[in-house]
């Protein structure tokens, strides 16, 4: 099982046109589409939960259920053939690679709807500027840790 620390010293040693590859930039898009659909899945259960969990609960939450379906769908279509081992263990690798991604999302989902009013009000700017701050370091951690 490759660890996180093996990963990183293996991005560190690869080319930056790697990163430039068709295949990686098709995975890259591919991750991005499913990123879209666990970025509704994410605003649709924080809309529906804020009244009864408050904004932080139901941010919690969505974010829980999104990551979980986003990991399904990677699996399925953006890395599929990649990863070996039982599927609840990369389950696993998935949302404990995904905390590094989570810091960065949802740091910025409470420092926007903590500090910006519009964000409190609509917290679809908040979900949305937290899945981008994320989006980056998860895909490189998912296509070095998970699915390798």
């Amino acid at each position: 099982m490759t660890t996180l620390r093996t990963a990183v010293q293996e991005e560190s040693r690869r080319k930056p046109r790697d990163w430039l590859a068709v295949g990686t930039i098709a995975q890259f898009l591919r991750f991005g589409t499913v990123g879209t659909t666990g970025f509704l899945i994410d605003t649709a259960i924080v809309y529906s939960l804020r009244g009864a969990l408050g904004l932080y609960g139901a941010g919690m939450v969505s974010y829980l259920v999104a990551a979980s379906s986003n990991w399904a769908l990677n699996r399925a279509w953006t890395f599929r053939g990649r990863g070996a081992g039982p599927a609840h263990r990369q389950w696993a690798r998935f949302m404990v690679v995904c905390l590094v991604g989570f810091v960065l999302n949802r740091g910025t989902y409470a420092a926007l709807v903590t500090w910006v009013p519009l964000c409190a009000a609509q917290p679809v700017f908040a979900v949305a500027a937290g899945s981008l701050a994320g989006m980056f370091m998860n895909f490189a951690l998912s296509r070095r840790v998970v699915f390798i």
